[in-house]
């Protein structure tokens, strides 16, 4: 499947080794695994719980979800993108860590305008939230994580063009940070039944919803 990491009627990304990228010093919270993938044939980055990258090089954010929510921001204008991956919604007041949303939402922007864009241009794209442990009915974290992250971005007024979110499916989120490009892959869970019942709806293939014109692919479908 190729990968589109041309920006539209502007500049073209910064191809960087990962030689450059690990000889970096990273800031607190700043993810710095990289590696070349394979699949995409690009370098990329993996964004662990707690942490966030924003890019405007030629370069993959990949993170893998469960209850987690990863948000994927985006200024076309700039060609500069960041994702982030926390946890819980908020903390405590003390705890300045990635792994809450409050924090890891506010550093994720800060980032973005540190690198040129601007408020009214960023557009998002929202990731997880789901239900991955079956009978986990209780304080249901992917909810509560789903809706902090709407309303977050509701009051920032960054519009959310593209989700997927909640239902019961682990997630694969690959973000191209300069195209604002995203591509989801569902993975293996727990909810057998739930599953078998959603593809005889028909369901199984249409987890991910579009808005006001944004786009996620979906990659390396599973059957059955």
């Amino acid at each position: 499947m190729s990968a589109d990491l041309s920006l539209p009627g502007s500049r073209l990304p910064r191809a960087i080794s990962l030689e450059e990228l690990r000889e970096r010093p990273a800031r607190p919270g700043q993810a710095s695994f990289f590696f070349h993938d394979n699949h995409f044939q690009h370098n990329a980055v993996k964004v662990l719980p707690g942490e966030y990258y924003v890019t405007d090089e030629n370069l993959l954010l990949v993170t893998v979800l469960g209850s987690c929510i990863a948000a994927c921001l985006w200024d076309s204008r700039m060609g500069v993108g960041g994702m982030n991956h926390f946890m819980l919604p908020v903390g405590d007041s003390t705890d300045l860590s990635g792994r809450y949303g409050s924090y890891a939402m506010e550093l994720l922007i800060n980032e973005m305008m540190k690198r040129g864009a601007r408020r009214e241009y960023i557009q998002a794209k929202i990731f997880g939230g789901a239900q991955v442990i079956h009978g986990f009915t209780n304080m249901n974290v992917g909810e509560r994580n789903t809706q902090f992250v709407r309303d977050y971005l509701r009051t920032e007024r960054i519009p959310v063009v593209s989700e997927d979110v909640l239902d019961i499916f682990p997630r694969k989120v690959v973000f191209f940070g300069t195209s604002g490009k995203a591509m989801v892959k569902r993975l293996a869970h727990t909810h057998r039944e739930e599953l078998a019942a959603q593809e005889a709806r028909g369901n199984a293939a249409s987890v991910v919803r579009a808005t006001r014109g944004g786009s996620v692919d979906i990659f390396g479908q599973r059957r059955g």
